[in-house]
C-alpha cells in the first residue's frame, strides 16, 4: 500500500498507483523471474511523478521458457473501476529488442486520435516507456544480450471495461493500461468545487476584480508556454495575456476550475468579480456550445456533436461533417475541418454559442468569455468580450 497523501480542501485522501505502474513492476518482476529462475516477492519501481514504489508480486510462476506475475491495482481513495484488479505480465526471451504485447482483457485501439495506433493494444505511451526502462535495467542487471517480449494481460478485463468509457472511446475487448505520471492522485469533486471556492475568495479578498480560470495544468501550461508573440499574432490580445503572465503575478492567482466550470462562475458571481476569462482545450470547453458546465465525460460527452451542428451552421460540407461522428478526439475533428476549409467559419460560430451561454449563466451581473485552444492547431477562437477583459486584467496588474 502506497503511503503517500493528497490534500483536497481539508480532506486527506491516499494516493494510489497506475495501471501503467503495475504493468511496468509486473514486467519487471516477470523478467527476474526469467532470468534468474528464482521467484521474486517484491519489486521498487521508479515513476514520472518521481514517487517510488515497493510493490509486492503475486500469483507467481516460472515455466521452462517462460515466466509470469500479477501486481494489484491499488488506486487509493480515487474510486476507480480498476481499483483492486490483478495486472499480469508474462516474460518470453526472444531474439533481440524489447517487444511490448496486449494480451487477455487488455483493449485494443479501434479508432484513430488516440494515444496508440489503431490496432494496437491499448497501452500508452508512457507506461509503455516504464516497462522498457524496467525491462532493460533487469537485462542490465543480469548481462542478457538477447531480447524480451512482455505479455500484459488482465483476465477479466473485457467485462470490466465495459464499466468504463473505453466502448465509447474505440478501445475494445478489455481495459486501457494507462498514467502520465504513474501515481493515482484522488479526486474528490466536493473538495475540489471548495477548493476552487477558496482560492477565489482569497483573490477577492485581495482586491481582484477580475478571475482568470484555467481548465487544468494543461491550460496553465498553454499560457506559459505558447502564447508566445510570434506564434499568436492573429491574436493581440491574447499576445498581451502570455506576456502579463510570464511576467509573473497573474500566474499565482489563476485558478484551477477543473472540469467545475459552472461552480466556478456562481462562486465568482457570489464573491462579486466584475470580469471573469476562461482558457480551455477545445476538447473541454466545446461542450460549453452547448450550455454544458460541468464537462467532465462522465457527466455529459457531445463534442462531435457540437461541432458538426456549428459546422453546418457555418455552412460546412454535411458529407464532411457527417465524417466527424467517427472521430475520437477532438483534434482528428479538426483535421477534417481543416482540410475541408471550414475550420474558421465554424470555430467563429462554436465562439458564438459559448458566448451565448456563459452570458445566460451570469445574467449580466459579470463580464465573462472565454479562450478556446488545442494542441496541434493553438488557439481555435475567442469570444467577442475576451479583449475586454484581457485590458482589465492588464489595468489590474499593471498598477
Amino acid at each position: 500500500m502506497l503511503e503517500q497523501y493528497i490534500y483536497r480542501g481539508k480532506q486527506k485522501l491516499r494516493m494510489g498507483y497506475t495501471t501503467g505502474s503495475c504493468a511496468a513492476a509486473a514486467a519487471k518482476a516477470a523478467v527476474k523471474m526469467l532470468l534468474s529462475g528464482r521467484p521474486v516477492t517484491e519489486v521498487s519501481l521508479p515513476t514520472p511523478k518521481g514517487i517510488g514504489l515497493r510493490l509486492d508480486i503475486q500469483e507467481r510462476q516460472i515455466g521452462d521458457d517462460f515466466a509470469c506475475c500479477a501486481v494489484q491495482k491499488d488506486g487509493g481513495d480515487d474510486p476507480d473501476a480498476t481499483n483492486g484488479v490483478l495486472i499480469y505480465a508474462r516474460a518470453e526471451r526472444i531474439s533481440g529488442g524489447i517487444r511490448i504485447c496486449g494480451g487477455e482483457g487488455v483493449g485494443r485501439v479501434t479508432r484513430k486520435g488516440l494515444d496508440q495506433p489503431v490496432g494496437s493494444a491499448a497501452i500508452n505511451r508512457v507506461p509503455r516507456q516504464m516497462i522498457t526502462d524496467a525491462v532493460a535495467e533487469v537485462c542490465e542487471e543480469y548481462d542478457y544480450r538477447e531480447g524480451i517480449r512482455i505479455t500484459i494481460y488482465v483476465p477479466g478485463g473485457e467485462a470490466l471495461a465495459k464499466k468504463t468509457y473505453n466502448p465509447r472511446m474505440g478501445i475494445e475487448g478489455g481495459i486501457s493500461i494507462i498514467g502520465t505520471t504513474g501515481i493515482v492522485e484522488p479526486m474528490s469533486n466536493t473538495a475540489i468545487i471548495e477548493t476552487v471556492r477558496t482560492e477565489e475568495r482569497m483573490r477577492r479578498a485581495e482586491g481582484k476584480k477580475s478571475l482568470l480560470l484555467a481548465v487544468g495544468n494543461y491550460s496553465r501550461r498553454f499560457l506559459s508556454e505558447e502564447m508566445q508573440d510570434p506564434a499568436e499574432r492573429q491574436w493581440p490580445s491574447l499576445v498581451k495575456l502570455g506576456r502579463l503572465w510570464r511576467k509573473g503575478g497573474l500566474a499565482e492567482d489563476c485558478v484551477i476550475c477543473s472540469n467545475f466550470i459552472g461552480e466556478a462562475i456562481d462562486a465568482a458571481l457570489e464573491y462579486g468579480f466584475e470580469g471573469a476569462l476562461l482558457v480551455g482545450h477545445l476538447g473541454k470547453l466545446v461542450k460549453l456550445g452547448a450550455g454544458i458546465m460541468n464537462t467532465h465525460s462522465a457527466q455529459a460527452d457531445g463534442r462531435m456533436e457540437m461541432l458538426v451542428t456549428c459546422g453546418l451552421l457555418a455552412g460546412a460540407d454535411p458529407a464532411v461533417l457527417k465524417r466527424l461522428t467517427d472521430c475520437v478526439t477532438t483534434d482528428a475533428a479538426l483535421d477534417l475541418l481543416q482540410e475541408a476549409g471550414a475550420l474558421h467559419p465554424t470555430a467563429q460560430v462554436l465562439m458564438e454559442r459559448i458566448q451565448y451561454y456563459l452570458d445566460g449563466k451570469v445574467k449580466g451581473e459579470m463580464k465573462i468569455g472565454a479562450a478556446v485552444f488545442s494542441e496541434k492547431y493553438g488557439v481555435i477562437g475567442i469570444t467577442k468580450t475576451v479583449p475586454g477583459l484581457i485590458d482589465r486584467f492588464l489595468e489590474e496588474y499593471n498598477d
